[in-house]
Order: C-alpha cells, then structure tokens, then sequence
C-alpha cells in the first residue's frame, strides 16, 4: 500500500476520484433537502413524518425540482462509478501523467457542468454536451485498457 500512496499516477487518481464520488454522495442529501423544501416526497412513510393529513396528498404529487435532482443524481451514478473503475484500471496502465491528469480534469470538470446544467435547468445543449465529453473520456481510457491487455 505504501507503494501505491508514493506513485503519482495512482494519488492523481485518487484525487479526481475522490471528488466524483463526494460530489455524487451530496447529490443524496441534496434530494432529500428538495423533497422537504418542495414538498415532494416519494414514500408514505416520509410524508407521515413530516406532514398533516391534508398536505399527505398533495405531498406525494411529482415535483419537477425534486425529479430533476434526482435524474442528476441517478445520472452520477451511471457514469461515476463507471469512471472510478474504469480510471483504477487505466491509471495500472502506465499511460503518461500529463495524459492521464487531462483523462481525470477533463471527466471531473464534465461532471461538475453537468450538474450544474441539470440543477439550473440550462437549455439544451449544455447538459448533453457535458454528458458527452465525460462519456468520451471514459470510453477513452476504456479504449487504453483494452488495447494494453490485448497487447500483453
């Protein structure tokens, strides 16, 4: 273990993927917080907890807010771990640090667009661009993974 906290090319990894993931588990918390404040629960149980018998109803309606955020954070889901699996096997590669660290910026800085784009509702293309981009990048290493292991 000691080994691998001393190779540049694995603490880089652990940074950029250490960010994805926080910024993926705040995602939960965020959810929570809109379907308190826009009064958008999903569970009976919840609007039990929090409400009186004549907002239950109303309470287990759909809300846009709540729904949005919640595609954002079930988006994270499909593509960030993917990301951190993808990125460990990469980063065992032994590609180029510089390429590497433009792999990890490049997908951190997609998914930081991306939410942002989802939570603000920005038009379109804005979220599908970013989207693209941090699929193309995993894809990218994906690609380098494949390619080293066939040539071994």
């Amino acid at each position: 273990m000691a080994d691998l906290m001393s190779n540049d090319m694995f603490l880089a990894f652990s940074k950029y993927a250490t960010i994805v993931v926080l910024k993926m588990m705040f995602m939960a918390p965020l959810t929570g917080y809109f379907r308190i404040t826009r009064k958008g629960a999903q569970n009976w149980h919840f609007v039990q907890a929090f409400s009186n018998s004549e907002d239950r109803k109303k309470m287990l309606q759909t809300n846009p807010d709540v729904e949005r955020v919640r595609r954002c954070h079930q988006n994270d889901l499909e593509n960030i771990i993917s990301f951190v699996v993808i990125g460990l096997l990469y980063a065992f590669t032994g590609p180029d640090l510089s390429t590497a660290l433009l792999h990890f910026q490049v997908f951190v800085g997609s998914r930081f667009i991306h939410t942002v784009s989802y939570l603000l509702a920005l038009p379109q293309p804005s979220r599908g661009l970013s989207w693209v981009v941090g699929i193309i990048t995993t894809f990218s290493m994906a690609y380098r993974v494949l390619t080293t292991a066939l040539f071994l």
